[in-house]
């Protein structure tokens, strides 16, 4: 098994962890981070009626691969989702570590009202 796959399984297996305690519910949807190598999604999502609430990404960003990006991307998501009546989530990190960019999205995202 070369690296990459092993990272990838070990990624997998941390997010099927995470999902088994946590549930987004209409009143406490679930805000889900994606990051890729060059962009990072995040989304509002509720589990029960399987729909998305609200979603941000750094895809038309002039720069989209760093903390700042990070940051514009938890601001964006945290206007869009007070415009939606969500002022409380449930934070599924997706299997990465709590650092750098994923840190950044979701200390944004407090700064613009998200409460988790």
């Amino acid at each position: 098994m070369d690296r990459t796959t092993a990272k990838r399984e070990r990624r997998a297996r941390r997010r099927k962890g995470l999902r088994k305690r946590i549930f987004g519910r209409p009143e406490q949807p679930r805000l889900t981070v994606y990051r890729s190598l060059n962009h990072i999604y995040a989304q509002i999502v509720d589990d029960v009626d399987g729909r998305t609430l609200v979603s941000a990404h750094s895809l038309k960003l002039a720069v989209s691969g760093d903390r700042a990006a990070a940051e514009t991307v938890g601001t964006d998501l945290a206007k869009k989702a007070k415009q939606a009546n969500v002022n409380k989530v449930v934070f599924d990190r997706g299997g990465f570590r709590y650092q750098g960019r994923i840190k950044s999205l979701a200390d944004a995202a407090r700064k613009g009202g998200l409460e988790f």
